[in-house]
């Protein structure tokens, strides 16, 4: 590797110029990649909801719709915005009162259950449906041009507006995340490091490793918007020790070959590898583990982001070795002595009072697991939004007007016997927070014959094979009222066909939900099974594993358990990835100490020693990577007005602080109290010569 990384030094010019063409395909492909703005498209497509939602594709040539409130308009004028929105392109019907009845004839006098479902008070309801899928650009387009032919006495709400409006406020928020998270490392770095000029380097450096993955994403298609927000902050902070360590190394290696910079380069590349590699296994370990979630987002958030991580290495020791060599006399001239001179006397202290720590570790454990197990989850996606968003004025409007929340579908067997539609829809509305029902039936009456339906109505209610019904819910997505309701409905459903369907965002939700529940659990198992083969595999031992694993579990609990205490809830998305991720990504500063104390302890240290030269040697880049991680995450989770993305941010900056605490205060002391089994369990820990003497 020695003679890699002096070729590497000696062709410093080629590999910049290099990695300047590569941003241009690098720009193309982040370009041409598909943003994905619906995380319901992620459930596994073998649901029956998902599989209705095809069909309603393939049958109907709709795959979404929204419900429309007009307040205040006088018929006419409502009749002519529902024309105006049915020439909107890809609205592929627009169902009013009219289609069944002449707005000439009295509210008062339409059937009471046309007029429950149309009208109340001032205001009047109308159903728009699309001709594509819910987060289709088509179908956005079309919420888009219907937003600016309505007035303000217009509100169009459902999951295509939810989309549009998270599409909107992601492209414009994407690129300050980028800025913050950037000032932000800049500023920790120039703090913690010694040369005023060495950060913008690596910085330069871990932003074309961003661009490399962010472009790489092409031959995946598409990736979701959570994944395109979190790409950029979650790479430079996890990539960022990298840097560090490499600038270490190579400030190590001109001491020992003064005046031989291309040489001392050359073995500190070498060194940076065989370091990083090791440590970054456990970050791709933590990502790939989200690939084994059955909600599709898992693996494009893992995929992505362990690509970043091995786009950062090769970078960090390619493109960074090239720029600080170039610029070296420049780096030379920008030093400036280290803002922390000398961390002795905290590490001192900390290790003399590891008993202290213990019993901070003992008295926290039982709290954080309650709270941890405790903390609320919430799955409604429109919750993850500022309620001043178009979507979330609307669905308050609907609340508000018509005291409903969602819409149900009934996908049935067009064949399917007219009293058995009847009787069904009879006892759907018998179901509690069922507000009433829309079907053929329902809008004709079984005595109208079928040659005298309108064939707009026809068309739009009835396919070649099926028949579909509305059902009004007073219950809001996502919460156990709605889900127990859909699990009536269904098994109503299910007496009259097994082959019809209750599809629409509600039972969506409520399959996400089924979905991620399993998933949490999955995906934490195997990311620390995984973890913990590595470490075992690293230091061959038994009990180092367990050790490290659990210091870095229970800084993870903590972190879990400040949302209960705090009376807020989360997102599922951040309850699920947090575990993972920040695993992941902080065990490397526990795998960092221990790595110290196993070398001093094989060199025939006693344990104290051992572990004071760790824990001082360590601290340092300890508590730089720590701030590194938060810096790069902080300021985006303050800013983000998306909650998804906000949280998940909130959670990595603060578990990036926890970790760093707990591996500082406790790990040590662990090391103290378990270093006899330590010793025992593990390989070679003490060496040949130290053995032979304990023996």
């Amino acid at each position: 590797m020695v003679k890699v990384g002096k070729w590497i030094a000696k062709h410093r010019i080629f590999i910049l110029l290099v990695s300047i063409l590569l941003l241009i395909p690098a720009a193309i492909g982040k370009a041409e990649t598909k943003i994905n703005y619906d995380l319901l498209s992620y459930l596994p497509g073998d649901l029956e909801t998902v599989k209705g939602q095809d069909i309603l594709v393939d049958e109907y040539g709709m795959g979404a719709f929204s419900m429309v409130v007009v307040e205040g308009m006088e018929l006419k004028d409502v009749q002519k915005l529902e024309e105006k929105f049915s020439e909107v392109d890809h609205v592929k019907d627009v169902m009013w009162y009219d289609d069944v009845a002449d707005i000439s004839l009295p509210v008062e006098m339409i059937p009471k259950d046309l007029r429950k479902a149309f009208f109340n008070g001032d205001a009047t309801m109308m159903l728009a449906l699309f001709d594509n899928t819910t987060s289709s650009d088509e179908a956005m387009e079309a919420v888009t041009n219907m937003r600016k032919i309505a007035d303000k006495q217009c509100f169009i709400s459902g999951m295509t507006g939810i989309v549009t409006d998270i599409k909107n406020i992601s492209l414009q928020e994407l690129p300050i995340y980028v800025v913050i998270a950037t000032l932000l490392s800049f500023f920790v770095l120039e703090l913690t490091g010694t040369s005023f000029l060495v950060p913008i380097f690596f910085l330069i450096s871990i932003g074309a490793a961003v661009l490399y993955n962010l472009g790489s994403n092409i031959f995946l298609g598409e990736i979701s918007y959570i994944t395109e927000a979190l790409t950029a902050v979650l790479q430079l902070g996890v990539t960022m020790d990298y840097s560090i360590f490499l600038l270490n190394s190579y400030e190590e290696n001109k001491l020992r070959f003064p005046g031989e910079k291309e040489r001392a380069m050359g073995h500190a590349i070498a060194n940076t590898f065989k370091s990083v590699v090791g440590s970054s296994v456990t970050t791709v370990a933590g990502f790939m583990a989200l690939c084994f979630m059955t909600f599709a987002l898992g693996k494009d958030l893992g995929i992505v982001m362990a690509k970043g991580v091995v786009i950062g290495v090769l970078c960090c020791v390619t493109l960074l070795p090239s720029l600080i060599l170039i610029f070296d006399k420049a780096i030379e001239k920008t030093k400036h002595r280290p803002l922390i001179k000398s961390i002795d006397k905290p590490s001192a202290f900390i290790t003399k009072h590891y008993r202290l720590w213990l019993i901070l570790f003992a008295v926290l454990l039982f709290p954080a697991i309650y709270g941890n197990n405790h903390t609320k989850i919430y799955y409604n996606i429109a919750q993850s939004l500022p309620d001043t968003l178009p979507a979330n004025v609307a669905n308050k409007k609907l609340v508000d007007d018509f005291k409903m929340s969602n819409m149900h579908m009934i996908l049935m067997q067009k064949d399917m016997d007219a009293k058995d539609k009847r009787k069904m829809l009879e006892e759907i509305d018998e179901v509690d927070g069922v507000k009433w029902s829309l079907g053929m039936n329902t809008l004709f009456g079984p005595t109208i014959p079928e040659s005298m339906i309108p064939d707009d109505m026809k068309k739009m209610l009835q396919s070649d094979n099926y028949e579909l019904a509305f059902i009004c819910s007073e219950y809001e997505s996502a919460t156990d009222e709605v889900n127990k309701q859909i699990s009536e409905i269904d098994k109503i459903v299910k007496s009259y066909s097994k082959h019809a369907m209750v599809i629409g965002e509600a039972p969506l939700m409520k399959d996400l939900q089924d979905t991620t529940d399993v998933d949490l659990k999955t995906v934490n198992a195997i990311s620390i099974l995984a973890i913990f083969i590595i470490i075992m595999i690293v230091f061959k031992s038994i009990s180092l594993p367990v050790i490290l694993v659990a210091v870095i579990e229970f800084a993870i609990f903590v972190n879990m358990a400040i949302p209960y205490y705090q009376g807020t809830s989360l997102p599922f998305v951040a309850s699920i990835v947090i575990g993972t991720i920040q695993l992941g990504a902080t065990v490397d500063y526990a795998i960092l100490m221990t790595s110290r104390y196993q070398k001093e302890r094989g060199k025939g240290k006693d344990k104290k020693t051992a572990i004071s030269i760790a824990h001082r040697a360590s601290m340092l880049s300890i508590i730089s990577s720590g701030f590194s991680f938060f810096a790069a995450t902080f300021g985006v989770a303050l800013y983000s007005k998306v909650d998804m993305i906000g949280s998940i941010c909130t959670l990595l900056a603060r578990g990036a602080l926890i970790s760093m605490f707990v591996v500082i205060l406790i790990l040590p002391a662990m090391f103290m109290i378990f270093d006899k089994v330590i010793c025992k369990t593990s390989a070679g820990f003490l060496g040949k010569k130290t053995a032979e003497r304990s023996n």
